[in-house]
């Protein structure tokens, strides 16, 4: 499902930091692997392709602790999606552990089997731009890990009889998300803001979907999007290059790349032309207010500084919001950031109003605080203090090869593992002024989408979700 990534201050050690900072920065000498073409290093991370099949390949060795972690992001996700199949990515995902002919439930030797036999840490999540499975193991098992990785890549499983009863786990998956009132807020939202372009409809898809997806459609999007040249693996951790190379190139060399072109993308959301709100009336006990604006992808040269400024705006004690409206009991939190996808999303602001705070009061603070910025800037006090928390929130979700890895998987969901190193850079050079042209360029009216989560009473709640014109807080 979505999820929320809002940046929060972090607490965390000098150790911490250290180690993390070395592990991105550490540089290594490539190796030469019969059957890979070396790409390029950066950051301690050297690029290779597996040349049969056209599999991605980063590594980044850091022997500071015995394990590795392996982890394989398939860019497919929600936004590979149409009508009548919202949703499978993620039911796709859950299937992907039932197992294959080779390694399975009845074998005793499936991935889960193994996994907790040996003691890793292992999950798989789906996204809009992705969906990534991976494992946390001692450097000894690795290979183990790697073979069974690898078979379910192209040899899955698909039988009705598994797709059944995980539809309803995933149905339940779906049914919390509808009772978090800022989950199924922002699902409208979404749903509003876009149009054509299928970040439109949630990861987790429309109910039904999920319930009368074929088990025939589930193996077509298989057999589409699951393929080497479709995917990037990345070792992190206690492993040798050369040895790594040689057991990917053992377990996913036997597979050829996808028999036709992989589907791309090329729906562009048509430019909106005024604002558009919904009101989502639900039971619930306390209010949240939404504003969203649209906002460029994550390569764009301007997220960095929209980065910044959702920090100045949203993050702490010291941010424009906090001081303008927790400080002043009429909300409980504050967070506001710009979304990091493949393609163009929203700036986001979510208000969860305090008990007795009306809806109308917190919005038009809201905006009133947005335009503020807009006509005065901010100062280079506030980007410097923003900066920092993001440079620590950085090395604070770096600390360790798990951690690493998951964050190099978001980069190549946006479009490029650089990333994962040249978003810093880019961060130190943000200028005040760069804070308030993004303002101005993004945060716009006509490009606005505003919601109100509204409680009601369980006896009065009908569920309903209104779109309304447009409306003016007094």
């Amino acid at each position: 499902m979505r999820k929320y990534s809002i940046a929060l201050a972090c607490l965390f050690s000098s150790v911490c930091f250290a180690t993390s900072v070395a592990a991105a920065t550490t540089a290594t000498t490539p190796v030469a692997v019969k059957g890979f073409t070396y790409i390029k290093s950066l950051g301690g991370i050297d690029e290779y392709r597996l040349d049969s099949n056209g599999l991605s390949v980063l590594l980044m060795p850091d022997r500071s602790a015995p394990v590795v972690t392996f982890m394989v992001t398939y860019r497919v996700g929600s936004r590979n999606e149409v009508t009548g199949t919202t949703g499978a990515t993620h039911l796709l995902e859950h299937l992907m552990f039932k197992g294959t002919p080779r390694f399975n439930r009845t074998k005793g030797n499936d991935v889960t089997n193994y996994l907790e036999r040996i003691g890793g840490n292992y999950n798989a999540s789906t996204w809009l731009d992705r969906t990534n499975y991976y494992a946390e193991v001692a450097s000894e098992n690795l290979e183990g890990y790697i073979a069974i990785e690898a078979d379910r890549m192209r040899n899955l499983s698909l039988r009705e009889d598994d797709r059944r009863p995980e539809m309803t786990v995933v149905r339940n998956e779906f049914e919390i998300g509808e009772n978090d009132p800022l989950q199924a807020l922002d699902k409208e939202i979404f749903a509003a803001a876009y149009q054509a372009h299928p970040y439109h409809h949630n990861t987790i898809g429309w109910r039904s979907d999920i319930e009368k997806v074929s088990i025939e459609k589930l193996r077509d999007f298989y057999n589409t999007f699951y393929w080497p040249d479709n995917a990037t693996a990345t070792i992190v951790g206690d492993f040798d290059p050369e040895k790594a190379l040689g057991l990917i190139k053992k377990y996913y060399g036997a597979y050829p790349k996808a028999p036709k072109p992989i589907p791309q993308v090329y729906t562009e959301e048509p430019a909106q032309t005024g604002p558009r709100r919904v009101t989502l009336q639900r039971a619930g006990e306390l209010g949240t207010v939404g504003v969203s604006y649209k906002s460029p992808a994550g390569s764009h040269p301007d997220y960095p500084a929209l980065q910044v400024l959702g920090i100045i705006m949203g993050s702490g004690k010291t941010s424009r919001f906090f001081r303008a409206l927790t400080d002043k009991n009429l909300t409980t939190n504050v967070v506001s950031e710009p979304g990091f996808f493949h393609d163009p999303t929203l700036f986001q602001i979510y208000a969860s109003l305090a008990p007795g705070a009306k809806h109308e009061a917190v919005e038009k603070i809201i905006l009133d605080e947005v335009a503020r910025v807009k006509a005065d800037g901010v100062t280079e006090a506030e980007v410097a203090t923003a900066a920092g928390k993001i440079r620590a929130n950085t090395a604070y979700g770096r600390d360790g090869s798990f951690a690493i890895a998951s964050n190099i998987n978001e980069d190549i969901a946006a479009g490029d593992w650089t990333l994962f190193i040249t978003l810093d850079k880019s961060l130190a050079k943000v200028t005040a002024a760069d804070v308030k042209r993004v303002a101005n360029t993004y945060l716009k009216e006509n490009q606005s989408t505003t919601g109100w989560f509204v409680p009601v009473t369980a006896a009065a709640d009908t569920g309903a979700v209104t779109a309304t014109a447009p409306v003016t807080a007094k």
